[in-house]
């Protein structure tokens, strides 16, 4: 077909998305007008997650310890850019938006200017300066005290919250560094999302995003305007008051104030153009337009074309965060947080999520599985996960004998609480590697349903599952045991990258290539053609173990004396002892 030679001329529009990760930063770029994923590029970061020893240190760091280190996320964009552009042979000029999503809550001190705290030699060897992970879980005693409080004041925040506040978010962590590190706090001119620190960096100036404000800060709609409506504007919209952050601590009454930008800003927005110095390391032009932060998970929601109510995307990484909109706003037991143009603008945001899945897949593979499955994986040509999956794979419903909690890394939704651990039952002394794999496959599934039962509960209709991530890309057969345990079809994204997909989505409309993200998702967005289809017989089965896997979640969730509490108390204690300096 010829075109026309105006068409011909045309210059192509790009945009760049960078996807901040667990372990890794990816960066996208993507044609404007079509959608279609040019070039990317991963950079590891050198730290990773540290959880043992601060760098440079040598000091023992607490149980459920996960920080990091910022200079590894500009580290990051240095190298991704620059890649993206020369493999792809696109000019600077091609290139008019980018933006970033982020893990979340990922938190982090920083002074007025938005240089970290962990950068002072003064404060280096402080665990409470550096980045807390969104999987840090050491705050689950100040969430405790928080969820106390607030149901006592029945603060508003609470049934946003899905009736608990976690220790995985903002101001559970913030309450920790007050109380186990009170000079770190009073350094700090500023405590932000990691989400919205690599914007500051991006454009010199510090504008906060109302999605993480909204899912991570308390920022929450109350019926009652009060003097405290953010500057935003928008009605209804406040942090708790300073009499509650004064009952929280006195040393916190003024925290919103203080620590805290004011004003915040819809996703979509544009923050500004590139610093000079910015410009210089990325290789882009300062004229870009650069978009206000995100969170990982929710920016995957248009890239799998869902802006729509009644669909739940569940993007399976090494967490899992369940994303739907709706018309109206419910109360949801055990969700992360409910936000009105907080993932999809026009459209309530609902958030819920399993804090461990690629995880614990990970840690079963890397640390209990027999040397002699590596062997054979080794001589098959496979991976570990890959020999697995395929054994366990061959095994039908129940056959195993097994069933799992799938709380390894805590519970997220719906019971809200890091003090839980895993389970496995039923195993014997001829039970195989391959068939734990599937157990564990299975109690994933199994917290999904959960979570999918909560959302209908409290009036949420779910018509349609889909799915991306890096599992919902490598694992055939946990999408088909989602499918089977939710009697459900599931459609699957059709990129590989769809946080980041979603990141130069959100580009796009910054930079105004589109006038909102309804517009850019039915231009740059697709699913796969194969749907996954559920099984009758084996849900038949399915139902049986869900039933059980019901049973034990109530009774070792749900019991305040519960098991894993007192061996969770018990193994802290332990280190205490072991860490405590010994008297001269």
């Amino acid at each position: 077909m010829r075109t026309s030679r105006s068409s011909r001329l045309k210059p192509k529009r790009y945009v760049i998305g960078v996807d901040f990760g667990t372990l890794s930063a990816r960066a996208l770029l993507v044609e404007v007008d079509t959608g279609r994923e040019v070039e990317s590029a991963v950079h590891e970061y050198a730290h990773g997650v540290i959880e043992s020893f601060l760098p440079g240190d040598h000091k023992q760091l607490p149980p459920d310890t996960a920080l990091q280190n910022p200079a590894d996320y500009i580290e990051a964009l240095a190298k991704t850019i620059p890649t993206v552009l020369r493999r792809a042979k696109v000019s600077p000029e091609q290139v008019i938006g980018l933006a970033t999503d982020f893990t979340c809550c990922t938190m982090l001190p920083t002074k007025a200017d938005g240089t970290p705290l962990c950068f002072d030699a003064r404060w280096r060897k402080n665990p409470h300066a550096w980045v807390k992970l969104w999987k840090h879980h050491s705050a689950q005693s100040e969430a405790n005290f928080i969820n106390e409080l607030g149901q006592q004041r029945t603060e508003a925040f609470i049934q946003t919250y899905g009736g608990k506040y976690s220790s995985e978010w903002f101001f559970s962590k913030l309450l920790e560094t007050v109380n186990d590190a009170w000079g770190v706090y009073q350094a700090a001119d500023r405590f932000i999302e990691a989400g919205d620190w690599i914007v500051w960096q991006l454009c010199g100036e510090e504008k906060r995003n109302l999605s993480a404000a909204g899912f991570k800060a308390m920022w929450v709609y109350t019926s009652k305007p009060t003097d405290r409506e953010s500057a935003s504007g928008a009605g209804g919209w406040t942090y708790p008051s300073k009499e509650f952050f004064k009952a929280l601590n006195p040393k916190l009454e003024n925290v919103v104030a203080e620590k805290l930008s004011a004003e915040l800003y819809p996703l979509g927005s544009k923050a500004g153009g590139l610093t000079h110095a910015m410009a210089k390391r990325t290789g882009l032009s300062p004229r870009i337009a650069v978009a206000v932060g995100n969170i990982d998970a929710h920016v995957a929601v248009p890239a799998c074309q869902v802006t729509t109510p009644g669909k739940l995307v569940m993007i399976l990484g090494t967490s899992t965060c369940h994303l739907l909109l709706s018309d109206t706003k419910h109360e949801v037991e055990g969700i992360c947080g409910v936000v009105q143009d907080g993932v999809v603008s026009g459209l309530w945001g609902y958030e819920a999520g399993q804090a461990g899945v690629g995880d614990l897949f990970a840690w079963y593979v890397e640390r209990a599985v027999p040397g002699y499955v590596t062997f054979d994986a080794k001589k098959a040509g496979l991976s570990v996960h890959e020999l697995l999956e395929q054994q366990a794979s061959r095994l039908q419903p129940g056959e195993s004998g097994l069933l799992a909690l799938d709380w390894w890394n805590g519970n997220r939704s719906v019971l809200v609480d890091t003090d839980l651990s895993g389970l496995l039952i039923g195993a014997t002394l001829a039970t195989q590697p391959h068939e734990i794999y599937r157990a564990l496959i299975e109690s994933t599934a199994f917290g999904t349903r959960k979570i999918i039962e909560a959302f209908r509960c409290g009036g949420i209709a779910i018509e349609e599952l889909y799915a991306c991530g890096g599992l919902a890309q490598k694992n055939s057969l946990l999408l088909q045991i989602y499918a089977d345990v939710t009697g459900m079809p599931i459609k699957v994204a059709a990129s590989e990258q769809t946080s980041a997909l979603g990141a130069a989505m959100h580009a796009a409309v910054a930079a105004g290539a589109y006038p909102d993200i309804h517009a850019a998702a039915r231009r740059m967005a697709r699913v796969r053609k194969k749907v996954y289809q559920p099984d009758r017989k084996a849900k038949v089965i399915y139902d049986l173990l869900y039933a059980q896997y019901s049973r034990l979640h109530d009774e070792f969730g749900r019991d305040p004396k519960s098991p894993m509490k007192v061996l969770k108390g018990l193994r802290n204690q332990a280190f205490t002892a072991k860490t405590k300096p010994k008297k001269s």
